[in-house]
This record gives structure tokens, sequence and C-alpha cells, in this order.
């Protein structure tokens, strides 16, 4: 249930599904036409109108989170942010050149592989990774 700024309930009115989102409608004309801040609170010729997506709380409980929690969203932010700034800068990879979903994750699971790849060899050097994955492929 919404209400709006003069305190009247906004009633359902229905739903549609554009771009595979299913939205809700909400509205109340009677009241929004003899409304006296009708001109303040919408311009719209039916009234007060609110669109919410049917998984909308969800958006709302993260909202609640990230300002509960804003320390641990900003280190979030560093340290994953981190990996496709470099992705894009260092493997020259601004947008994905496949279409279609499966394709898509094919390509950017490639691209993890190459990062993680590189940063294992700046971190531990390429002869140390080599000795590394010899042994591990003696002791199988």
């Amino acid at each position: 249930m919404y209400i709006c700024p003069c305190g009247q309930e906004l009633k359902y009115i229905g739903k549609n599904k554009p771009k595979d989102r299913i939205l809700w409608h909400y509205r109340n004309a009677k009241a929004c036409s003899a409304c006296k801040r009708r001109g303040k609170c919408s311009e719209s010729k039916q009234g007060r109108t609110i669109n919410r997506w049917e998984h909308e709380e969800i958006m709302d409980e993260m909202r609640e989170r990230l300002k509960k929690e804003k320390l641990k969203y900003k280190s979030r932010q560093q340290m994953s942010e981190h990996p496709f700034g470099t992705i894009k800068r260092g493997f020259n990879q601004g947008y994905m050149l496949m279409k279609g979903l499966r394709k898509v994750n094919g390509e950017l699971g490639l691209t993890a592989l190459a990062y993680n790849m590189r940063r294992v060899m700046n971190i531990m050097g390429v002869q140390e990774l080599i000795d590394l994955l010899r042994n591990k492929i003696k002791n199988r």
C-alpha cells in the first residue's frame, strides 16, 4: 500500500511487462482530481502514479544495507572494481565482442582466466609458477 503526500491511499490499478520486468502501477485518480496540492504533487492528468518493480523490496533492502554499512560497501568497491578496471585497460576489453548470454559468459570466463594468470605470474613470478605446476602434475 502506498500513501500520497496528502495522505490518500494509492490503489493497485494493474501491471505491465516492459523489457522482461513486471511493473505494478498504483494510483488514486478520484482523490487527486479533488486535491488542493495537485499541481505540486503531480502534473499528470490521471494524478499521482507510482510504478514499482515486482521485486522492488529487494532493492529497498539493498539501499538500507548500503546506508547502514557504508564502510563495508566502500571496501568491497575498492576490491572488486579493481579487476574490472584492469581488464578494461590492460586487456583492451571495453565491451564484449560476442552476443548472447552463453557466448558472453564464455568470453568473460576466458578474460577472467587471463587476468588471474597474469596476476599469479606478477605475484609469484613465472618460474615459480611453472615449478609449482610441475610439482602438482608429478604428485597426481
